[in-house]
């Protein structure tokens, strides 16, 4: 079979250089995906004000957990074929995606039942203020309709990085992303159809992303030509599937558990600290970006070095991308501190929610001086294979000081949203601490995908698959 064009190894030349041509579409590519909720409440805030922000967040909080689960998987797909393309085996590849799309194909199935019949029982759990309790129903049951959407197009972000190639996903979501800001205006600012048009904007502009991706593999040489026969279940890659994938998803997960938890806290403090927060929460999407992007990069990076046998390569990525990565954030912290208030005022002008946003980001922002090290640590231990170690430490990080921080300072001592603030970048730090230390230990070097002699040169795969434990 000739060479897929798509594919890109990541194994050879400059390690800075390479991050940053491969790390910028993708930094660009979550910029934008961001830019659909936080354009529905842009839109909606506008328009409804903090009922409509509160509602839509809300709604969109609760939907992000269920994408979080499918990311979980896909990253963990992204780190497999990675590895295998850097071993040069292509037979493990192929049947790795085919496999990855079977599966994702038959949760979007059930993910969109169960969560549509569990929607109104998880929005009270959380105390969805009776204000806008209708705006958040509305919202979450119509995004819920385009699960298959969101899971179609993360899986093929997905295979396309770990081949290489993290130009198209931005391509596809750029389009995308245009097509829901003219929707959400139409919908909500002419048709005045409130959050319900938010969410139907949100949902065909997912579709348009996850087509784009289809019609371009279809013409790209790609292995899998989307007929009925090609969607086939290899048992073997599944299980490497899960025991990389699953980790991740779990760690997700209770990470925006944990969020929801703020949330409620914030709930209970009225609809202005409600709607702040969720302001607040759509702004930190922004600014964590470059940490997200480069992180992810570092992982696709040394996912392809691992399986290649690229030790000394793969502490040279993840370096870079630590120096790359605080670089951003750090100018990202200062401009944050400088200007609050203006930040702020483009979700809305209720001086009240301004007021709980500013005490709130003050201490929030403490987190991007901590995520970049945070971030890249986790991209190596991901990219190398010890999914269930990043896990680990990310749910310790959540239950054992993002929770308990947030109701210690947030309820007990009542500072408010100050309290609630300094969660997250105490959390960060714990979850740092705990990473670094496995990287010192060097465990990290043993690949459980993909095993490589003393040499470092990659041994078969079905032998590496077998003999994992």
């Amino acid at each position: 079979m000739d060479k897929p064009t798509i594919e890109k190894k990541l194994t050879e030349g400059n390690v800075f250089k390479q991050l940053i041509f491969f790390s910028l579409p993708f930094m660009l590519s979550n910029f934008i995906q961001t830019l659909y909720n936080v354009a529905d409440m842009l839109i909606v805030g506008n328009y409804m004000g903090p009922v409509g922000i509160s509602g839509v967040n809300i709604g969109g909080q609760v939907t992000f957990i269920m994408t979080n689960i499918i990311i979980g998987l896909t990253v963990g797909g992204t780190v497999v074929i990675a590895q295998y393309l850097g071993s040069g085996d292509r037979k493990s590849m192929n049947e790795t995606i085919a496999t990855l799309l079977t599966f994702l194909l038959a949760a979007a199935v059930f993910f969109t039942v169960v969560m549509m019949l569990l929607s109104d029982v998880i929005l009270r759990i959380i105390q969805t203020p009776a204000e806008s309790y209708k705006q958040a129903r509305d919202y979450l049951n119509i995004t819920l309709t385009g699960t298959i959407f969101i899971f179609g197009y993360n899986a093929f972000a997905a295979i396309l990085r770990g081949l290489g190639d993290s130009k198209r996903p931005l391509i596809f979501v750029s389009i995308a992303c245009v097509i829901n800001v003219f929707l959400d205006l139409l919908f909500v600012g002419v048709f005045n159809i409130e959050s319900a048009g938010a969410a139907l904007a949100t949902v065909i502009s997912q579709a348009i992303s996850m087509i784009c991706c289809i019609v371009y593999l279809k013409r790209s040489n790609f292995s899998f030509d989307f007929k009925f026969s090609s969607f086939r279940f290899y048992k073997q890659r599944f299980f490497m599937l899960m025991r990389l994938g699953i980790p991740i998803s779990i760690q997700n997960v209770i990470v925006n558990f944990s969020f929801l938890v703020l949330t409620a806290i914030s709930n209970s403090m009225g609809v202005s600290a409600s709607a702040a927060l969720g302001v607040v929460g759509k702004y930190n999407g922004f600014a964590i970006l470059p940490a997200i992007a480069v992180g992810s990069s570092v992982s696709a990076m040394v996912a392809q070095n691992m399986g290649a046998g690229k030790i000394d390569r793969v502490k040279k990525t993840l370096r870079a991308g630590i120096l790359l990565a605080f670089s951003v954030t750090f100018v990202v912290y200062v401009i944050t501190n400088l200007f609050p208030e203006q930040i702020l005022s483009l979700f809305g002008n209720d001086p009240e929610m301004i007021a709980n946003g500013v005490d709130y980001i003050r201490t929030f922002s403490l987190d991007y001086l901590i995520v970049p090290v945070t971030f890249c640590l986790n991209g190596l231990i991901t990219g190398s294979g010890h999914t269930i170690v990043s896990s680990i430490s990310g749910i310790m990080s959540s239950i054992g000081f993002r929770i308990p921080i947030a109701v210690l300072f947030g309820i007990v001592l009542d500072k408010g949203m100050r309290g609630l603030g300094l969660a997250a970048p105490i959390a960060s730090l714990a979850t740092t601490l705990i990473i670094f230390i496995y990287y010192i230990s060097g465990k990290w070097k043993m690949n459980p995908v993909v095993k490589t002699n003393i040499s470092g040169e990659p041994q078969s795969s079905t032998q590496s698959v077998q003999s994992s434990p």
